[in-house]
């Protein structure tokens, strides 16, 4: 059996990640590849109890920033072991909103903390495994802010966050994917739903030939 592919897409809040994973998903199913969605922090029911913790704004008990990032690592080392591991060894594809990426953008980029060590808990829960390719959906912070506020519900702990966090998010990205340019396909998202999802089209026709 041939393991699977494992495709991520990453960006900050407002940048269309949830749309654009469901696309993946179907370009994907329409090439009759078995595919399966998932999200982080979440993807089972344990880690999804990880992930409302999370987002819960809770200001009678502010989280602790290491809690933080080690709750971001308990549901992914869970994420793994339920999900992700046991769908890619029968040969699916799994498509995840978010993974490795975010935690070292968010807990490391956004809230400072040092990434040697989100390195180690990478190390200890992934074991090297990796995305074999990662969108990353980039647009300025302004911009995906106004969407986020044209949803009109209730924003979550990561949500409520001021520009200056969200910044610092977008920069440790572009510098990941900087790092990393085999892995990563950088989309412009600041532009039409049509012209974002031809590019991701796009770079899914060139990894699909290349890994045939």
């Amino acid at each position: 059996m041939t393991p699977g592919r494992f495709i991520t897409l990453e960006g900050g809040e407002g940048v269309g990640k949830s749309t654009n994973v469901a696309f993946v998903c179907d370009w994907l199913s329409a090439r009759g590849i078995e595919v399966v969605r998932t999200r982080e922090p979440g993807g089972t029911p344990r880690a999804e109890a990880i992930r409302e913790l999370l987002l819960d704004p809770a200001p009678q008990e502010p989280l602790d920033e290491t809690a933080e990032l080690l709750l971001m690592f308990a549901a992914r080392a869970q994420h793994l072991a339920a999900r992700i591991r046991p769908a890619l060894a029968r040969g699916a594809w799994v498509v995840c909103d978010r993974f490795t990426d975010a935690t070292f953008a968010y807990q490391g980029g956004g809230r400072g903390l040092d990434e040697t060590r989100i390195a180690t808990l990478e190390t200890l829960v992934q074991q090297g495994l990796q995305p074999d390719l990662t969108l990353l959906l980039d647009m300025p912070v302004e911009a995906a802010q106004r969407r986020v506020e044209r949803r009109g519900i209730e924003r979550d702990r990561f949500e409520r966050e001021r520009g200056a966090f969200f910044n610092a998010v977008r920069e440790s990205y572009l510098a990941r994917a900087a790092q990393a340019p085999t892995r990563f396909a950088v989309i412009d998202a600041d532009r039409s739903l049509e012209a974002v999802q031809a590019s991701i089209a796009s770079h899914l026709t060139e990894r699909l030939a290349s890994w045939s």
